[in-house]
């Protein structure tokens, strides 16, 4: 058989690598939300992870990440890599998450969920962050301390005690926002932060601030954010709050 002539043309769009826990049921849905097919190509690999989310399954973490990160397709440069996971990068180190990411794939930027907060949180001006997590203390407490080390004073902090991550991907989007008017009326804050990957919290992300007041963070939204800085993307939905227009 001859083989028929063709040409190589490359696709010119952004190109995402996402990092995805294996029980994650939310950030892969946000992002192909965020980004469409017209603004970037994502390529999504996942993380080994166990039901419960603890400091012993974030170790495990640890380790498959470098083989996670191999399954991303390695054709031509990403031009941005994520861990998607704001807890697992609070245990690990985002140092050593970034390392990793750089050391076993072909990534231009390397990004997760708490080095993007503590990004926007410096576009927004924002040095009181009140904090809403579905976790246990043993995973919570870490988030908040991580904010601190950055130098952001954390006032109040909310949590669901929630330990199960097919429970957290569950959790109603209602009792989020419950959980964020309650933060912030306790005053003191600039902004409020909805801790995980996990959580649904995009769609609730701008009704809360026209009633708040307050910019409303989320990890699933300043990890699209961040990353679509770090790749030259720029039109990020407004939907996604006043984040996006910075």
């Amino acid at each position: 058989m001859t083989p028929f002539a063709y040409e190589i043309e490359e696709d010119t769009r952004p190109r995402l690598g996402l990092i995805v826990l294996q029980v994650d049921e939310t950030i892969e849905q946000d992002f192909r939300h965020l980004f469409t097919p017209d603004r970037a190509r994502l390529h999504v690999s996942r993380v080994p992870s166990g039901a419960e989310l603890n400091p012993d399954t974030i170790a495990g973490m640890a380790h498959d990440l470098p083989a996670a990160t191999r399954l991303l397709p390695v054709a031509a440069p990403l031009d941005a890599v994520a861990y998607a996971c704001t807890s697992g990068t609070t245990l690990i180190g985002a140092d050593q998450v970034h390392q990793m990411i750089r050391a076993n794939c072909p990534a231009r930027a390397a990004t997760d969920p708490l080095t993007a907060a503590l990004a926007a949180c410096a576009r927004l001006g924002v040095t009181r962050l009140g904090i809403v997590s579905p976790y246990i203390a043993s995973v919570a407490v870490p988030i908040r301390r991580a904010f601190e080390a950055a130098g952001l004073m954390v006032p109040h902090t909310l949590s669901f005690g929630e330990e199960i991550e097919a429970r957290v991907a569950r959790i109603a989007p209602a009792s989020i926002a419950e959980a964020a008017r309650a933060v912030a009326s306790q005053g003191g804050i600039d902004a409020v932060f909805l801790s995980c990957t996990n959580l649904r919290t995009l769609d609730i992300i701008a009704p809360l601030e026209a009633e708040l007041g307050l910019p409303v963070l989320s990890s699933n939204q300043v990890l699209a954010w961040h990353m679509a800085a770090l790749a030259g993307i720029t039109d990020l939905p407004a939907k996604a709050g006043r984040l996006m227009q910075s």
